[in-house]
């Protein structure tokens, strides 16, 4: 089973976030998950946030 944390170090290796990577990560923030996992995803936010992680989404509405 895929977690959270699998997710997140994806986008931090790769500096892009995808779609389908988004998409699991809401199914995965939807069940419980451990403190491990939340601080993964904390993680993530940041780094979005401080154009660290690049988000597909974001880049095919055109949000920069």
């Amino acid at each position: 089973m895929i977690r959270i944390r699998d997710v997140v170090q994806k986008a931090l290796v790769t500096g892009y976030l995808t779609v389908e990577a988004e998409n699991q990560l809401r199914q995965l923030l939807a069940t419980r998950y451990d403190v491990e996992d939340f601080n993964a995803f904390m993680t993530l936010q940041e780094a979005a946030m401080t154009g660290k992680v690049k988000q597909e989404s974001r880049e095919r509405c055109g949000i920069q």
